[in-house]
């Protein structure tokens, strides 16, 4: 059996890691380096060339380099290195394979399936970028796990025993995500995550980068344009200051000339703590943004917060540590190397995947970032307007899971539906990713308003299930969206699928179900009309549990409801048809 790696794959950096011996281990590049830098170069030969040769290459030769490339992942967009132009997986590929060969060196063995973490925040299309990626370097992608998960992975790994809630704060070199996780008796339970895809440490840099040029009365735009190597070697010095920074109050930052050389007279700017804190303010707060959502999803408070776990080497940057020990009241706990805690947690679930006696006592669960949901139509003012979206699993719901949610025709006679499944948080559907469509057809002829059943079935491999019928005894359909999980084989496939219709509990296809709302809506005719607002909320409270999809929660309602037709002095069966309304 071949080795299974954990892979970060990282905007400014990517490495790799395996589990050995009962403990995640990190894997060293040909440098004897666990990072390797995510930026790839071609030289004047042709050759292509990845990580720290690329790096040094992008300093003098920056239009023969790509780099911060994973930004593109889900996009059409791609790079143009000299001659050449590549996608962002294809890019991403080349880091992968080097790590790959990385590994088996490392390993003395043939390496060919991978965990690969990416941003939590990332949407469909980029983990299916990911996956591609993966594929191109010739790896099986075991699972795309997300970052801040990976890290608390670590975590929790080394620390099984313990009973708190944490956050992960996880600002990379391109991207942000936050995640609010729990650990108990050996469960890592998410409960909430948020972030953006298009904001990370070197967007700091980018913005001091602008800072200085704006010093000397130029605009980063127009200098890069017409002096690129100008520009690329002052944003390695602006790197380089702000690495500075973590040690030293001060620096001075030298300004290059137009052929990108630093001459021994040329102007210098001193830069303190202070000053970068305030130039990166507008950064900061959008950073607050994602972070009062996830608390907000999770009904958290701050000073709930037991741990703040930092991840990402941007978040050594004091006014980062300034920031969050200010947030949380709590100083930020980083007992790992921020730059590999995520590649050792990718190491701990391949781990899990393996089913390795080490882990087998840690539970780790995992949520829906995004909403899943369906177009809909809505009337206003007797006009039917389309492109609205109809939320059926929420974010941050606990995977896997099966939900449902009851729709209608809008026309007399309609007899065919197209459902259309997006991702998203929009009101309108332009707004979120397009999954994929499932086409209802024989619908019996009638008026508008006939019911339409759909369900989303959701797992840990990004497989979404689509299931619709008519209430009225109409088909059924279904079908499956995988475009995202290509590394399943067909027999990975079956088996996932089948461990969908294990998750699937569906009480409104239960006769002696349909058999309480129909008595219960009959009575609601007969009873006393002082007592009907009460008997309607439990009814209402009876179809929500019938679309849960959670076996406690229907049974609850379930409960409620029989408990307020005996409170009114209603008896009921199964089998009765009749029901004795008290004396009022």
């Amino acid at each position: 059996m071949s080795a299974l790696v954990g892979i970060d794959l990282g905007t400014t950096n990517s490495l790799a890691g395996v589990f050995r011996d009962g403990q995640p281990v990190l894997i060293p590049n040909v440098h004897g380096r666990f990072l390797t830098p995510s930026v790839v170069g071609v030289l004047e030969n042709g050759e292509i060339v990845v990580g720290e040769t690329a790096k040094e290459l992008r300093v003098t030769r920056p239009e023969r380099c790509a780099s911060r490339f994973k930004r593109l992942m889900g996009t059409d967009q791609k790079m143009k290195l000299a001659h050449l132009e590549m996608s962002a997986p294809e890019l991403s590929s080349l880091i992968l394979k080097s790590l790959k060969r990385d590994a088996e060196t490392f390993l003395g063995s043939e390496v060919t399936e991978a965990v690969i973490t990416v941003p939590a925040y990332f949407n469909d299309n980029q983990r299916k970028a990911t996956r591609m990626a993966g594929e191109l370097a010739g790896l099986k992608v075991r699972r795309i796990l997300n970052e801040p998960t990976a890290a608390a992975l670590t975590y929790g790994f080394h620390d099984r025993g313990a009973e708190k809630k944490l956050i992960v704060i996880d600002l990379g070199g391109g991207t942000f995500d936050v995640t609010l996780m729990e650990i108990f008796e050996g469960t890592l339970e998410i409960i909430s995550t948020a972030g953006e895809s298009f904001l990370g440490g070197e967007d700091f840099t980018e913005r001091l980068v602008a800072t200085v040029l704006q010093q000397t009365g130029e605009e980063l735009e127009i200098v890069e344009m017409k002096q690129p190597l100008r520009v690329s070697r002052l944003r390695e010095e602006c790197e380089s200051a702000k690495r500075t920074l973590l040690s030293e109050d001060e620096v001075a930052i030298r300004i290059p000339n137009a052929q990108g050389e630093f001459p021994a007279d040329g102007k210098r700017i001193k830069l303190n703590r202070a000053a970068f804190a305030k130039l990166s303010q507008r950064l900061m707060d959008r950073l607050r943004k994602p972070i009062d959502k996830a608390l907000r999803d999770g009904e958290c408070e701050p000073d709930e917060i037991e741990d703040v776990i930092l991840v990402g080497g941007a978040t050594r940057m004091p006014v980062m540590v300034d920031f969050t020990r200010e947030y949380f009241q709590r100083e930020p706990l980083c007992r790992f190397n921020p730059d590999e805690v995520v590649g050792l947690g990718a190491a701990v679930q391949a781990a899990l995947i393996r089913d390795d006696a080490a882990v087998d006592d840690l539970v780790m669960t995992d949520v829906c970032p995004f909403t899943l949901g369906v177009e809909i139509v809505k009337e206003f003012g007797g006009q039917i307007m389309p492109g609205y979206f109809l939320p059926i699993i929420p974010r941050n719901t606990t995977i896997p899971v099966s939900r449902e949610e009851i729709v209608s025709t809008v026309q007399a006679n309609q007899r065919e539906l197209l459902i259309k499944v997006y991702q998203g948080e929009s009101r309108r559907v332009e707004g979120n990713l397009l999954l994929g469509e499932l086409r209802v057809t024989g619908i019996p002829p009638g008026p508008a308003g006939i019911p339409v059943c759909i369900r989303l079935t959701y797992d840990l491999n990004g497989i979404l299930e689509v299931e619709s019928f008519v209430r009225e005894g109409g088909q059924r359909f279904r079908t499956v969206l995988t475009q995202h999980v290509k590394g399943l084989n067909p027999q990975q496939m079956d088996e996932a699928i089948r461990n969908l219709s294990k998750l699937k509990f569906y009480p409104r296809d239960d006769e002696r179900n349909q058999h309480l709302l129909l008595f219960c809506e009959r009575v609601l005719g007969e009873i006393n009309p002082h007592f009907r607002p009460q008997l309607e909320e439990a009814i209402d409270g009876f179809e929500q549990g019938l679309s849960a999809g959670d076996p406690q929660v229907f049974e609850h309602y379930r409960h409620g409801l029989l408990l307020m037709l005996s409170s009114l002095g209603i008896e009921y069966s199964e089998h009765n048809d009749s029901a004795e309304e008290p004396e009022i």
